[in-house]
């Protein structure tokens, strides 16, 4: 029994970024150590038969905590949201958990590994989304003097979700923290007051993002113990796109020193006209490389 697991949640609209997934971590010959565990939203029989022998457990993802009906009526994929604050529950052989979005793949095995020892002592090994190029998700409209108008994401969500003003403006331009790739142990602290929020902001809130909205709460108002890991252990495409590094044949952080994408994050999508890279996977998008030069090409695992 090996003592860590990558888990991860698909439909069958996502099945075949699963398999991509799947594959990049197979691609590593030293990933014996590593079980790949599956949680299913709504795949098809013959997409779980497909995957059966690549991975070494599929389980069907609950919902974990009650959501009113109307909330989740034909959103089988919304279990994402909640199932994965519950691994232990599922999967409860494993000491560590490395969780990856299905729309990420693995592209440097030293990323796998920093994850598993970021979570050591019961920290959450995890990124923010803020750096060099990244978007601000936060925003200021000047009205006129020193009067200015101010958004936040993590603000209204939390607000909408019925959290007190204390917790909102506590998160409100605090660096937000992505939860589409992140590492716990089992034996964790943090799976129990992530839960307790993820069900507060369940019982008012939306729950697309709700899981999101719970880590950041728990990590900037209950002090969860945090490691925080560089940008390209998580890298959200959407943001900014990264480079290509054609002599190491390999997909890099955009800026210098060029370090090497650990996890691609293709959240939120990449867009042609009215077409998302992660459904389509003929899109390609026009990518610069680090000697200048620029070509299209896909962001997905295995696809030029």
């Amino acid at each position: 029994m090996n003592s860590k697991a990558i888990v991860t949640l698909a439909d069958s609209n996502y099945f075949d970024l699963l398999v991509e997934l799947i594959n990049s971590i197979k691609k590593n010959d030293i990933n014996k150590d590593i079980s790949i565990c599956v949680l299913d939203a709504g795949m098809t029989e013959s997409q779980l038969k497909m995957i059966n022998d690549k991975v070494y457990s599929i389980k069907k993802a609950n919902w974990d905590i009650e959501v009113p009906k109307h909330k989740i009526a034909g959103k089988e994929w919304l279990k994402s949201q909640i199932s994965r604050a519950f691994i232990p529950n599922y999967f409860p052989d494993f000491k560590k958990y490395l969780w990856i979005d299905c729309d990420a793949w693995v592209n440097s095995w030293d990323t796998v590994e920093m994850y598993f020892r970021a979570c050591e002592n019961g920290k959450l090994g995890i990124t923010q989304s803020v750096g060099s190029g990244y978007r601000v998700l936060s925003k200021v409209t000047w009205i006129f003097g020193k009067l200015a108008l101010v958004k936040s994401q993590n603000y209204k969500h939390a607000k909408k979700s019925g959290f007190p003003e204390s917790v909102a403006r506590k998160i409100a331009f605090a660096p937000h923290i992505n939860i589409g790739v992140f590492s716990l142990e089992k034996d964790s602290s943090c799976w129990k007051i992530w839960q307790d929020i993820l069900k507060k902001a369940l019982a008012k809130g939306q729950v697309f993002g709700s899981e999101g909205l719970a880590i950041n709460i728990a990590v900037y108002n209950h002090n969860v113990d945090v490691e925080f890991l560089p940008l390209y252990c998580n890298w959200i495409a959407s943001n900014v796109l990264p480079k290509y590094d054609k002599e190491r044949k390999t997909f890099v952080e955009p800026f210098l020193p060029h370090n090497k994408i650990g996890i691609m994050h293709l959240a939120a999508g990449l867009w042609v006209g009215n077409e998302d890279m992660r459904v389509n996977k003929n899109i390609k998008v026009n990518i610069k490389y680090t000697t200048g030069e620029e070509k299209e090409k896909s962001l997905r695992f295995g696809i030029d």
